[in-house]
């Protein structure tokens, strides 16, 4: 077994080297076993054909009214930001969250990949755990060896505050972090971890207490998630806002090679300025 990307699977080879791989049918993992793919590379094409067996199985556990589980996760680097090819470097959370029944989970830092992991593993339906490859390396923190779980479908308020919601995942919360370093207002900044099934009441909570909010994240504008996000504010609180929610994003190109993808990733001095236009409306 290699290392992976980032070295994600180090421990692994020694810590599973008598396991066995039950079957090779995805039939035979409702109600019977759990099963943990690594999709090592992450090219979105790979990803897609475990979404589609993931989601098949979501759609028969969904079907059969609770009677069967769909004990899977499916783990997969994703993003831009290490410099990799265009097609390894794509944010497709928007697009996997469509499938009915499937998780998709994107953890900001050790802490809750961990948690989030252990959640997935445990739960009884199917699990996109997304990784983002930016922060193998560049995110660090104590984690204990504990056993614990960070619940799936619960956002974390990274920051509280007062003027303004900043909503974000992934390899962008730390970027949004620091962007809110930079301005002078009382920002709560607000990781999803979990894009589906997304955590709607704590956005739409700190949007009524803020009126103003921010989206930010990787993927291009077009189809991105943060568009779902605009779409709760404006069923739930619309009359609360005090600025149009504003999203900061990638563009609607392939992502760029080598360093160009730095004009393209969104960074802390363009997630600032955003912030600040939805302040000053």
């Amino acid at each position: 077994m290699d290392l992976g990307v980032g070295d994600a699977r180090r421990g692994a080879a020694d810590d599973f080297r008598d396991a066995e791989v039950a079957g090779g049918d995805a039939d035979g993992v409702l109600g019977v076993l759990r099963e943990v793919a690594d999709m090592g590379g992450g090219r979105p094409e790979d990803v897609r054909l475990d979404v589609e067996r993931d989601g098949e199985q979501a759609l028969r556990a969904l079907a059969a009214g609770g009677q069967w589980s769909a004990p899977m996760v499916v783990r997969t680097p994703y993003g831009a930001g290490i410099r990799a090819l265009e097609h390894h470097s794509e944010s497709l959370e928007g697009a996997y969250a469509h499938v009915p029944g499937l998780q998709v989970v994107i953890p900001s830092t050790p802490y809750d990949t961990k948690g989030l992991l252990k959640s997935a593993i445990r739960s009884p339906d199917p699990v996109l755990f997304m990784e983002p490859k930016h922060i193998y390396r560049s995110v660090r923190e104590d984690v204990p060896d504990d056993d614990y779980e960070v619940p799936i479908g619960e956002a974390a308020v990274r920051r509280e505050g007062e003027d303004v919601t900043v909503v974000s995942w992934g390899a962008m919360m730390q970027k949004t972090l620091e962007a809110v370093d930079r301005i002078d207002a009382d920002a709560e900044v607000i990781d999803l971890r979990t894009i589906s099934p997304m955590d709607r009441e704590t956005v739409v909570e700190s949007v009524r207490k803020t009126g103003r909010c921010v989206v930010v994240h990787e993927a291009p504008y077009s189809g991105g998630w943060a568009s779902e996000i605009i779409a709760t504010i404006n069923d739930e609180v619309l009359m609360y806002l005090e600025a149009p929610v504003e999203s900061i994003t990638g563009y609607d190109i392939p992502v760029p090679l080598l360093s160009m993808e730095d004009y393209y990733i969104p960074h802390p001095p363009r997630i600032a300025a955003g912030i600040e236009d939805v302040l000053d409306y």
